[in-house]
C-alpha cells in the first residue's frame, strides 16, 4: 500500500541466473486463467511410489512427473485453503532450510532495528503490491530494486541499503534473492516492533526487470477504489483492512511509530482528522481516512480495535499471502 514516508532508489545489482529451460502452465484464478512461467530447474514431486531402477523387479508407481510438481508446487495457495497454505510453506522452510532461514533472520536482526521497521515494511508492500491476478505480472521477485526512482518509491533507498548490509553477509556462505530478503525482512521488522512471528517460506527467484508502473494502490485511493485494486491482487476485505494495519509503524500519527500493535484501528475510529485545531488533521492517508467511512471495512476495523489478537493472526496470514504472491520459486 502506497504511503508517504519511509524510504527507496539507486541501482542494487542481484547476482545473475542462468536458466537452463523454460516451462509455461496455467491454472485457475479468482478471476481469470492464469499462464505462469519459470525458468528454473523443473520440479520433481511424487508420491511415495516410484520405479526403483536399482532393483528392475521392484516397480513403483510415480503419481506425478515433474512438470505436474511444479505447476503443483505453483498453484498450492490457489488450491489449499490459507491456513493449510501456510502451513505446508512453513514446514517447507523449516524442513528443507532451516539453517538458511535462520541465517537470513539473524543478519536482518543486527540491521532492522525499530526506528528503521517502517521503512523495511514499506519495501515489501511496494515490491509484492505490483501483483495483478489478471495480466500476471509483478508479485514478490525484488524488481524493487529496479524501480527505485519511481515517485511511489521515494525514499526506500534507505532500507534497501539497511537489508543490502545483511545480504551480503548472508551471500558470502551461500546467495539469497533480493524477494526473500525482503520478504524475511518485513516479517522481522514487524517481529522488532512487538508484532506477530511471521515464517516465511524460501526459494523466490529475482526478476531481471523492473515490474509495470502504475499498479500500486494510490494512497488517494476511495474506499471503493482500494477494494477493486486489492480484488483485482486476489485479497479480500478483510485482508485489505488488516494489511492497513501496517500503517500503525511509521510517522502517520497511529500511536508509538516504532510499536506494532492495533493502535491503528482504535485511531481510526475516533476520526482525529476531522478536527480542524493542531496536528491531529494530519493524521494518516487519504486512504485511511476513506476505509473507516467503509461498511465493509468498518466491521473489521472495529473487531481489530477490539481485539488485537485477532489482528496479529490475520495481519500474519495476509502477509504470508502478500510475500507469495507473483512469486517464482526454485525446484525444491
Amino acid at each position: 500500500m502506497t504511503t508517504s514516508s519511509a524510504t527507496l532508489s539507486s541501482p542494487f545489482s542481484s547476482s545473475s541466473i542462468s536458466y537452463s529451460s523454460k516451462f509455461s502452465f496455467k491454472f485457475p484464478s479468482v478471476s481469470s486463467l492464469i499462464t505462469v512461467e519459470s525458468r528454473d530447474k523443473p520440479v520433481t514431486a511424487c508420491s511415495s511410489t516410484i520405479h526403483n531402477t536399482s532393483a528392475p523387479g521392484q516397480i513403483r508407481h510415480c503419481s506425478l512427473i515433474r512438470r505436474r510438481g511444479l505447476a503443483f508446487s505453483a498453484t498450492l495457495p490457489f488450491l489449499l485453503p490459507l491456513h493449510e497454505f501456510v502451513d505446508c510453506f512453513g514446514a517447507k522452510a523449516i524442513e528443507s532450510g532451516q539453517s538458511d532461514y535462520l541465517r537470513i533472520r539473524e543478519e536482518i536482526s543486527k540491521v532492522v532495528t525499530k526506528g528503521k521497521a517502517a521503512g523495511v515494511l514499506r519495501l515489501v508492500f511496494h515490491d509484492a503490491g505490483t501483483f495483478e491476478i489478471d495480466e500476471n505480472s509483478g508479485g514478490m521477485n525484488g524488481s524493487i530494486i529496479y524501480e527505485l526512482e519511481r515517485p511511489e518509491n521515494t525514499g526506500l533507498k534507505k532500507s534497501l541499503k539497511v537489508l543490502e548490509k545483511a545480504k551480503k553477509e548472508v551471500d558470502a556462505i551461500q546467495s539469497v534473492s533480493w524477494a526473500d530478503m525482503i520478504a524475511v525482512g518485513g516479517a522481522e521488522a514487524v517481529s522488532v516492533c512487538g508484532g506477530p512471528k511471521i515464517p516465511v517460506a524460501l526459494g523466490r527467484l529475482d526478476s531481471l526487470e523492473p515490474d509495470p508502473e502504475g499498479k500500486l494502490p494510490q494512497e488517494s485511493l476511495d474506499a471503493s477504489g482500494l477494494k477493486q485494486c486489492f480484488q483485482r491482487k486476489g485479497f479480500s476485505i478483510q485482508e485489505l483492512v488488516a494489511l492497513s494495519g501496517a500503517h500503525t509503524l511509521g510517522s502517520k500519527g497511529f500511536g508509538s511509530p516504532v510499536a506494532f500493535d492495533n493502535s491503528y484501528f482504535k485511531i481510526l475510529l475516533e476520526k482525529p482528522w476531522k478536527s480542524s485545531t493542531g496536528m491531529s488533521s494530519m493524521i494518516g492517508l487519504p486512504s485511511d481516512h476513506a476505509i473507516v467511512e467503509d461498511e465493509e471495512c468498518l466491521r473489521w476495523i472495529t473487531k481489530y480495535a477490539d481485539n488485537q489478537n485477532m489482528f496479529f493472526e490475520d495481519f500474519k496470514n495476509a502477509y504470508i499471502k502478500l510475500v507469495n504472491c507473483g512469486a517464482r520459486w526454485k525446484s525444491m
